[in-house]
């Protein structure tokens, strides 16, 4: 197991990497400036688990394959980005959704399942994040035991401080979205600008190296 120095480095180099504006904490702003802080906060969820099939991955060794493929980068990198851009067209499309939500909030149907699946697709088409694995959590591995298993728990324990932080993203965003909410009209806009936001991420995340 990792000894309690490298737990400590560990730690205190995911949270700043975590801190770092990336795909998912954008994406979890938009969502929450688009649908609103709960399911965003359901895509949170869905996203960490996204992370945690990305570890499984890096354990077995698919991450190392990714990181040294380049069309398997790109396929991977091409399908998150077509996705986050198709969600950031439907927010635009549907923007009065959030404010008819809001005035009529019986007529809108639960979809707890469909944020948490939404979070998960972008968490595990994440290239930059299966990348980061494979060359992060190795560093902090002992050589005295066997490295599937703490790169497992490394793993777990990233996208735990994931969701922690993204989580208060979310609530952070979610507020704002209420507080414009009270003009209910300005939803229609704020919807629009959540989906602008992850357009632009998508079209981000192709164009990257």
């Amino acid at each position: 197991m990792p000894s309690s120095s490298q737990w400590l480095a560990f730690l205190i180099a995911s949270i700043l990497f975590i801190q770092v504006p990336g795909p998912s904490l954008l994406f979890t702003i938009g969502r929450a400036l688009t649908v609103g802080r709960r399911e965003a906060l359901l895509s949170v969820v869905g996203n960490a688990l996204g992370l945690v099939v990305q570890v499984v991955l890096v354990a077995i060794g698919l991450g190392a394959v990714v990181a040294a493929s380049a069309a398997a980068f790109t396929a991977l990198k091409l399908v998150g980005a077509a996705y986050v851009v198709w969600l950031g067209i439907a927010a635009i499309r549907h923007r009065g959704d959030a404010r008819v939500a809001l005035e009529n909030p019986g007529l809108v149907p639960a979809t707890h399942g469909h944020a948490v699946r939404t979070g998960f697709v972008v968490g595990v088409t994440n290239p930059k994040t299966i990348v980061f694995f494979a060359a992060f959590l190795p560093q902090f591995t002992s050589a005295s035991g066997p490295a599937a298993p703490q790169l497992l728990l490394l793993g777990v324990v990233f996208g735990v401080l994931a969701v922690c932080s993204d989580s208060l993203w979310a609530l952070g965003a979610g507020k704002a979205r209420s507080w414009f909410a009270r003009e209910p009209r300005r939803l229609d806009h704020l919807s629009a600008a959540g989906g602008g936001m992850m357009i632009a991420l998508g079209v981000t995340l192709a164009a990257s190296e």
